[in-house]
């Protein structure tokens, strides 16, 4: 196989790669015509290419670029891939010990995290967006058993925290969500229930989810859509602790999770509690006893011993404004409702007393009573945690608000479209393992993980195809310094 340069009736150089065989003289490839001795130079270069691609002989010099220079004439731009992307939250999967799962499965998660989609699109979008292929048929086989790694997962995400954020099992925040499926029918697990996403025609399921102080997710449970919210943190909890071995540990969690019955359940399994209060409840000699011994100054509080453990309360003048703002609007509405009675739903404030509505002047006393407190439980002892701890790890619960934002808004958990139990839980597993990323690149860069991408998007590969040599060529774009500084703070192994 020889290169050949032939003087053209233009007065050019055409460059071909021959082969001679039986005195014959075959044309393999016409290369192109050149006019200059630097363009001839050009196709002889890319004629050596081409027969060292046609043989597939391999070169003696290792550092040899087998595309070393493209014609542009013989060359397509057909795309861009997020090469950078992928890489880096494989790195982060490497480090949370994640790289023993499945590729698929944590490809799935990268993919969830850059451009959420149903599980069919995403193997798409992998191949568009990373050139990473796989079959349908291999996520079908594999997703029956990527189910059952919940618990690995989660153990390796709760090691993972032990060693980046000093994760000791010592306080856990804890809160419930819904998510919403595209349907009206309902099963045995997707069940019609009070919807925290106003969709209460439709079927849901109710998340568990418990995370660090830091905000980074630990664990999660899925239960059917018409479990009461206050029913799941003992056995959620009970789990937690028992897998873990954990000795002593202290729970965080909202009002909604507060009843006798729970108090009782979390003393007898020594798990020690700090959650909200709802004071518009409490009987009126507790409500006499705050309203008698609290100080109305910022920074004051007051523990007082309940039943359900002590309650300590504080006193903000920013929150006693916005309470008051808020009860003097509603008596207003009230008062409308009284002057010109309807059918309507019944307005807070009011009573019926015979067939005639009037202001409930009592709960209006024990309102203004309350204005600009907020009360916690817990079964802490002031010597182990002091009021203004209490507090503060109480409005830490909402680290955990922000972590349902990124997976219902970012990572775009909801709505669900699968229907069976098996597709929704994998579905829950990709989006938690998605969540865990997202939250450790949010801890560590400061930033969101939606910045985080858009800043990543900017780092682009281009694919070009030699046509000389039917090769890809892939030409890597420089990272900004920006993203390399941002990289440098999630400190990712090389």
């Amino acid at each position: 196989m020889k290169i050949r340069v032939v003087k053209t009736a233009s007065q050019a150089k055409a460059v071909q790669v021959v082969r001679y065989q039986n005195n014959k003289r075959i044309v393999l490839q016409h290369i192109g015509s050149a006019h200059t001795t630097e363009a001839l130079s050009d196709l002889v270069v890319l004629a050596e290419e081409w027969i060292k691609d046609y043989t597939r002989q391999l070169s003696i010099f290792p550092d040899e670029n087998p595309n070393r220079l493209l014609h542009l004439n013989h060359s397509t731009f057909i795309g861009i891939k997020y090469h950078f992307f992928h890489k880096q939250i494989r790195a982060i999967q490497d480090v949370l010990k994640l790289d023993g799962l499945p590729a698929l499965l944590n490809d799935l998660v990268t993919i969830r995290i850059f451009e959420p989609a149903s599980k069919l699109r995403s193997l798409e979008l992998l191949e568009q967006f990373f050139g990473i292929c796989h079959s349908r048929k291999t996520y079908y086989k594999i997703a029956p058993d990527c189910i059952n790694l919940k618990k690995t997962v989660e153990q390796k995400v709760a090691n993972f925290a032990a060693v980046h954020y000093k994760f000791n099992f010592d306080i856990l925040f804890y809160d419930v969500t819904t998510l919403y499926f595209e349907t009206f029918e309902e099963d045995e697990l997707r069940k019609n229930g009070f919807s925290k996403d106003n969709k209460s025609q439709q079927p849901q399921i109710l998340i568990a989810l418990m995370v660090s102080k830091e905000g980074f997710p630990i664990a999660y449970e899925i239960f059917t859509g018409n479990t009461f919210e206050g029913h799941t943190i003992i056995p959620v909890i009970k789990d937690f602790i028992e897998k873990n071995g954990v000795k002593e540990f202290t729970v965080v969690a909202d009002a909604a999770m507060i009843s006798s019955e729970n108090v009782q359940q979390l003393t007898q399994n020594n798990i020690n509690y700090i959650v909200g209060a709802r004071l518009g409840n409490i009987p009126t000699a507790l409500l006499d006893t705050i309203d008698k011994n609290i100080i109305r100054e910022d920074g004051k509080s007051i523990r007082i011993k309940t039943d359900n453990g002590y309650l300590v309360c504080s006193y903000s003048s920013i929150r006693y404004r916005k309470d008051k703002y808020e009860m003097e609007k509603q008596i207003e509405k009230a008062k409308q409702v009284i002057a010109k009675p309807s059918k309507s739903k019944k307005i807070k404030f009011t009573h019926t007393k015979g067939q005639e509505i009037e202001l409930n002047e009592v709960l209006i006393e024990k309102t203004q009573k309350l204005l600009g407190v907020k009360g916690y439980y817990t079964n802490l002892e002031e010597s182990v945690a002091d009021n203004k701890t209490i507090i503060e790890r109480y409005h830490e619960l909402y680290k955990i608000e922000q972590a349902f934002r990124i997976s219902k808004n970012d990572l775009q958990t909801r709505p669900i479209f699968h229907f069976k139990e098996q597709p929704i839980r994998l579905h829950i597993l990709i989006c938690f393992m998605a969540l865990v990323v997202s939250k450790h690149i949010e801890l560590k860069t400061g930033i969101s993980i939606r910045k985080f991408i858009d800043e990543s998007k900017k780092i682009v590969d281009g694919e070009i195809l030699n046509h000389i040599t039917q090769k890809i060529v892939t030409v890597k774009a420089q990272p900004t310094q920006k993203i390399m500084e941002l990289i440098a703070k999630l400190e990712l192994p090389h």
